[in-house]
């Protein structure tokens, strides 16, 4: 299917919710809490209106699924849904730290075929389309091919500070990294070789970046290694796996030795 549309406005969409959310960052932008404690700011709230408006402006019969919208059940009976977060990151976006994204992902039948992820911050879009390959800023890019004798493994900064990583210190070059999209977008940049959070995610943290690592020749999957379904009645993913085909192995590996201690450390933490 020839997917040119879609990619057009998924594009100009995103850029256009990035740029605000980075002029924001830089003029001022208020700050509230949901109702499990996590932030959600103007910005975040912006750049859904945005993407909102511009998607089913372009696509007006596809369904929706946004952290940042109400969801409402209608969704599971279209075909085509788009699945979006404004901001993924936000810890990072009301610090400073330039390690947000903004992640649209369309999917069709349950799997993405289109998706993209901008870091506004570092000026980075990465797009993919299903069968047709994944682009960094334009250029066609690929996971690494080879790996290092100890591999690079991108991990969440709350992750690490509860002690998650520390099994996988002596094994790989534990690098920190803030949200989950950029960390598997950045990873089909060729930036690492793995990266994996055992925690649940929510369709919306990685519907975009695994479609753009599988088009970057990677791997992607649950905790499990089991495929994703989306657009499900319970948003709720097991966890994330994303790696190089070189990587795969070892990743298995690691997570078959410490994924139970892992998990019982977090259900002792109540996270």
């Amino acid at each position: 299917m020839n997917w040119t549309k879609e990619a057009d406005v998924i594009e100009k969409a995103t850029r256009k919710a990035g740029e605000a959310v980075l002029q924001l960052a830089e003029e001022g932008f208020e700050t509230a809490h949901k109702a499990n404690q996590s932030p959600v700011t103007t910005a975040d709230l912006l750049a859904n209106t945005i993407l909102k408006e511009a998607l089913l402006t372009a696509f007006p019969t596809d369904g929706w699924l946004s952290e940042e919208t109400r969801d409402h059940p209608e969704r599971l009976g279209r075909s085509r849904v788009w699945i979006i977060d404004p901001i993924d990151g936000t810890k990072e976006y009301v610090t400073g730290l330039p390690e947000y994204a903004v992640s649209v992902a369309l999917v069709e039948e349950g799997l993405p075929v289109a998706g993209a992820i901008f870091n506004p911050a570092v000026d980075e879009f990465y797009l993919a389309i299903k069968g047709q390959g994944a682009w960094l800023n334009g250029q066609p890019t690929r996971c690494r091919e080879s790996q290092s004798a100890k591999p690079a493994l991108l991990a969440s900064r709350s992750e690490i500070k509860r002690g998650e990583f520390v099994p996988f210190e002596p094994l790989a070059e534990v690098v920190p990294m803030g949200s989950i999209a950029y960390k598997l977008a950045a990873l089909a940049g060729g930036k690492a070789d793995t990266t994996f959070s055992l925690g649940p995610k929510n369709e919306w943290d990685i519907a975009a970046g695994v479609l753009i690592i599988q088009e970057a020749g990677g791997f992607c999957s649950d905790q499990d290694f089991q495929p994703f379904q989306f657009n499900q009645p319970n948003t709720l993913v097991n966890g994330v796996v994303g790696c190089t085909q070189d990587a795969l192995a070892i990743t298995r590996e690691w997570l078959a030795l410490y994924g139970a201690e892992i998990a019982e450390s977090r259900r002792r933490k109540g996270v």
